[in-house]
């Protein structure tokens, strides 16, 4: 009897999951359908509005729309656009002075009627400081007095009361998500400017360029086409990296012998051959300014221990072993 009522309990819990899930993808359908029509204009002045400014943008709300509208903000600086979560109620006790004309607002509201709101709205419009409203009251004080209003399609929530701010939570979320890449796109944020805001974490070593970890000058195991195999064998065991780059009269990159090859050519007298006998021609290299996480994938994809780094010409300037990438947490 136990059992079967914990069963029933489970699924019981997974209907409800289920059926949560589902009314939020509808509301998310809802929002994709507005954002390719009605939505659009006002979502591109919005975008537009925000990256005209010299200064910060703004978001606030209270409640559930205050909880998304940090999040937002915090996203909107992470990806290059400066800005901050003001709570409305702080605002009216001190904190409108944080807020200067060169800022806008993102002010967040579903029914567009918050209260607390007022002090922040009546500031915006004081000033002349540019207001984006976040809202599904089409007719509400917030969207009257807004420069831009973003007017969210009403959905149902997942709540079964229809109470708990649920989906409209999550429509206000995509929408700031929309509108900080939209700006991050429109700016040509990369991926080295993302790691500026993002220098801790796997995610920040992740984005760590191969230059700023490999191995350069003297560190480098390079010996020259025609060295005899003992030779090589002595730079090979001396850097410690388990390989040796070739190169050519040039000083160019024309392969590489590694603990490998030597293994593979056991049967053969190494001591009487040259490294142009043993080595793997075109070996695989990396460029200084590509990612730490595409060295690991490369290494791990190639079952090798390291990689040489090369300039446009092919010159060898360093490299990047199995350890460098463990040492920064990306391998």
């Amino acid at each position: 009897m136990i059992k079967r009522a914990v069963n029933l309990v489970e699924a019981g819990a997974i209907e409800s999951a289920v059926r949560v899930v589902s009314t939020e993808r509808v509301g998310l359908l809802a929002l994709e359908e507005a954002l390719a029509g009605t939505l659009a204009q006002p979502f591109c002045q919005a975008v537009k509005m925000i990256g005209d400014i010299t200064g910060r943008v703004i978001v606030t709300g209270v409640g559930k729309s205050g909880h998304i509208g940090t999040k937002i903000a915090a996203t909107f600086a992470s990806t290059g656009t400066p800005a901050f979560f003001v709570h409305p109620a702080e605002a009216n006790h001190g904190d409108l002075g944080m807020i200067s004309t060169d800022d806008a607002i993102l002010a967040m509201s579903w029914s567009g009627e918050t209260a607390e709101l007022q002090g922040i709205v009546t500031y915006s419009r004081r000033f002349s400081i540019p207001l984006i409203a976040i809202t599904a009251g089409e007719t509400s004080t917030l969207a009257r007095n807004a420069d831009v209003v973003l007017l969210l399609p009403k959905v149902q929530e997942a709540c079964p009361h229809g109470l708990a701010p649920t989906t409209s939570s999550l429509l206000q979320l995509a929408l700031g998500d929309a509108i900080a890449i939209a700006l991050l796109e429109a700016r040509g944020f990369s991926s080295s400017d993302f790691r500026t805001f993002h220098p801790g974490g796997k995610l920040g070593a992740s984005l760590t360029h191969v230059r700023d970890i490999m191995h350069t000058g003297e560190r480098v195991p390079l010996v020259r086409l025609g060295t005899s195999m003992p030779e090589a064998v002595k730079t090979l065991s001396h850097k410690r990296f388990g390989c040796v780059g070739i190169v050519d009269e040039l000083g160019k990159l024309c392969g590489i012998v590694t603990e490998g090859d030597m293994a593979r050519n056991l049967a053969r007298d190494l001591s009487v051959l040259a490294v142009d006998d043993v080595m793997t021609r075109d070996p695989k290299v990396i460029k200084g300014d590509a990612l730490a996480s595409t060295a690991a994938s490369m290494i791990n994809r190639l079952g090798i221990g390291s990689l040489i780094v090369v300039d446009d010409d092919h010159y060898p300037i360093g490299l990047v072993h199995f350890h460098d990438l463990l040492r920064i947490g990306v391998a």
